[in-house]
Parts: structure tokens; sequence; C-alpha cells
């Protein structure tokens, strides 16, 4: 169980992905490099509002057929844990491992469904997608390549630590996805990132207030930076 309320993370998801990384900045100072993803990915629905949500992690592959006897099971198995295995909403967070990572899609029309009835929001993957326009109707995927096929594409494990493009997470990691990217919020700080970013928020808007007037000039940023710094 979360000691984390659904307000809780509806409070993180007014702000976007960079914003959020700002607040942790202030929160939790150790984090200000690492705990995100570090490569472009493509977006399948960039205007959407950020997804908040608990990791349920995965690995696949698709180059090769499965060689083991039991690759239905183990789908069943990460099916029942992206339903059952945390607290929700989930967020899937699938590594492919392949030396071509996104060979064949995982992602398309039918898992996007069946996620999104698990009371699934959304995935980020280093693998790819596919069947954009039947994606399931708003859920959102972070993917980093788009290709025609799936391959031979499979679960190989789930519940474990992975590496999505830089971005290290476990099993039940709030994430917080949006256009940008992803990145992890430490459970720890989860409530205290909203007002670090509403103090961000009033301290830029000093400094893009003073940009958009008439006669700027570097005096009148060198005033506006001072008075950004004082306000707590």
């Amino acid at each position: 169980m979360s000691d984390l309320s659904q307000k809780d993370l509806d409070e993180l998801g007014v702000y976007d992905t960079p914003t959020i990384l700002n607040a942790l900045e202030i929160v939790a100072p150790e984090r200000r490099a690492t705990g995100f993803t570090v490569r472009s990915m493509h977006c399948l629905r960039p205007e959407k509002a950020a997804i908040v949500g608990y990791a349920r992690t995965a690995t696949i592959r698709s180059m090769a057929p499965h060689t083991g006897p039991n690759v239905k099971q183990i789908r069943t198995e990460y099916y029942n844990y992206v339903e059952n295995g945390g607290p929700a909403p989930a967020i899937s967070i699938i590594q492919d491992l392949d030396e071509i990572a996104g060979f064949g899609a995982f992602w398309g029309e039918v898992n996007t469904n069946i996620h999104k009835g698990l009371g699934c929001l959304g995935c980020v993957t280093n693998g790819s997608m596919r069947d954009l326009p039947d994606a399931a109707e708003d859920f959102q995927l972070l993917a980093g390549e788009i290709v025609p096929s799936h391959a031979h594409v499979n679960i190989t494990d789930f519940k474990k630590q992975v590496n999505v493009m830089g971005m290290i997470v476990s099993d039940g990691d709030i994430i917080h996805a949006d256009q940008h990217g992803a990145c992890v919020v430490p459970h720890g700080v989860v409530k205290d990132v909203p007002g670090a970013a509403e103090l961000l928020i009033r301290k830029e808007a000093v400094i893009l207030a003073a940009c958009k007037e008439e006669g700027f000039g570097i005096e009148r940023l060198k005033e506006a930076i001072g008075d950004s710094d004082d306000i707590h």
C-alpha cells in the first residue's frame, strides 16, 4: 500500500515534466542529474497533460523467437501484475533488451487497449510502437522507435529494475511523464514538489514579465534577476 493519495498524484499532474524536475532540484537536490530519460522519444499524444502513476516494470525482446516453453504464461503473469501488482494507477515501464531496441513493437492497438483496461495510464519504453491511429483512446505512449512489425516480441521478465533511456526504474516508483520525457519522483518528496514548483513559477514570472517590457535590455534583466532571487 502507498501512503500517497490520488490527490497527491493529481497535484503532480498539474505540472509538466520539466517543471517537476526543476522542483526536484529544490526538494531532492541529489536528483539533479539522475532519474529521468536522457534521449529524445516519440510521444503518441504530445498535447496530453502529464500522466502520473506507479511503475510496473518489464523487459522484452523481439529479434528472435522465444526459446522457453512459458512465453504465454509469462505474458499472462505480466498482465496480472499490471492490474494487481501494486497501487493504482499504473504506468508500464518496459526496457527492450535487444541489440536493436525497438526491432519489433510490443505496443500497438491490442496492447494499448489491454493495458488501459487493466488500469494503466500509459507506457515509457526504449522499444517501439505501431498502430498509432488505433491506440486506445487517451492512452499515452513514449517510445524510442516507431516501426510496422511486432516481429517476435515477447515479455522476458517483469517486476525487476529496468533502465529506459537512462532512467532507472524499480517496481512501484512514482513516474511522471509527458511529451518531454519521463522522470522518477521519490515517494518521500511527492508532497513537497507542488510547493517547490509554485515557488519556481513565481520566480520565473518576474523575469519573463520583464523580458516582454518595451525597452527591455541587460540592465532591466539584471534588475529582474535580483527581484526573482528575493522571492522565497
